[in-house]
């Protein structure tokens, strides 16, 4: 199981030592601008300014979305309808379906949720 991810303030990075911690036998990558993508994964990243994509995000996708199986994005709630929308811009852009979206560092219960849905759509 591969996830990729991005991160700016340490919440996605936090959500990700989560999920390793219930899956360590998971390959969890944070990009760069020179990463070559060889094998398919899903993708975390986060919703910047007032709902939007990451620049990093973006670059990376442009690149390799096609290796890409879903799309999850923290978010803040406190931003309202603009709550973790960079996958909503992510899906219709690329047509990556959208697993999740949770709140800075996700709970327990998104965490369980991630791991299932990454569980049941890595075929």
């Amino acid at each position: 199981m591969v996830i990729y991810y991005d991160s700016k303030t340490g919440n996605v990075q936090r959500f990700m030592e989560k999920i390793k911690g219930e899956r360590p036998n998971w390959e969890i990558i944070k990009i760069s601008s020179d990463l070559e993508v060889k094998k398919d994964g899903h993708f975390v990243t986060f919703t910047t300014k007032i709902g939007e994509v990451p620049e990093t995000t973006a670059r990376f996708l442009e690149k390799n979305s096609k290796c890409i199986k879903s799309i999850s994005s923290s978010g803040n709630m406190n931003w309202g309808v603009y709550f973790a929308v960079a996958a909503d811009k992510i899906k219709e852009k690329y047509n990556i379906p959208v697993c999740m979206k949770f709140e800075l560092s996700g709970t327990n219960r998104e965490v369980k949720h991630f791991i299932d849905y990454v569980e049941k759509n890595n075929k």
